[in-house]
């Protein structure tokens, strides 16, 4: 089944509420997919010190401190369940090469791959998979504005000349989360045509 249950993940309280929703709604808890994230801009030449604390805050209390939370609460249930399920991250490209204008995002999204390596290292005895999907610029609601202003660069990034579409990164995690791929826990899977090469 499905449910709809929103809530500030910067809000640990809310975040308890917003997972016994839908735990209570759907009957348990199998697949977890985390894909909330703030992509708020703070050029270190441009902006305010204030600013730059305030957006810094911001983005990892969304990005990773409740991502965190949101994950401790699921992997909790469960386990009390006893029997296994997926937890996929939604992680970024620019966790590797970097965000020039969006530093927070990039360090919150490396960390995020950090802390699902370790998820999965720590959930695998309880039968529970944890792995990441990191892709670069998707054509999303999140990124219109910047797609608009830096397209034509940001696409020619990839020999196939575009971004990825919503629906190629909804493929692996679709995959990420099913039974089939038990032996992918830990993995960060790469989606970005190309456009970003790591070994």
């Amino acid at each position: 089944g499905h449910t709809s249950v929103q809530a500030e993940l910067s809000d640990a309280e809310a975040v308890s509420r917003m997972v016994g929703r839908a735990a209570e709604a759907l009957g348990g808890l199998d697949v977890l997919v985390n894909n909330a994230a703030l992509y708020v801009p703070h050029p270190v030449a441009e902006v305010g010190y204030d600013e730059w604390q305030a957006a810094w805050r911001r983005t990892i209390d969304v990005n990773l401190i409740g991502t965190s939370n949101v994950t401790y609460l699921v992997a909790r249930r469960m386990i009390a369940a006893g029997h296994g399920g997926r937890i996929v991250n939604v992680s970024s490209r620019g966790a590797f090469r970097g965000e020039p204008d969006h530093p927070a995002y990039g360090a919150s999204k490396a960390g995020l791959n950090a802390f699902g390596q370790s998820m999965a290292q720590a959930l695998a005895p309880f039968g529970i998979a944890v792995a990441t999907v990191a892709p670069g610029y998707v054509e999303t609601d999140m990124a219109k504005e910047y797609l608009d202003a830096h397209g034509d660069a940001i696409r020619a990034q990839s020999p196939f000349g575009r971004v990825a579409r919503p629906e190629e990164v909804a493929a692996a995690v679709l995959y990420l989360a099913s039974p089939a791929a038990e032996f992918a826990t830990g993995a960060v899977l790469d989606l970005n045509g190309a456009s970003y090469l790591r070994t």
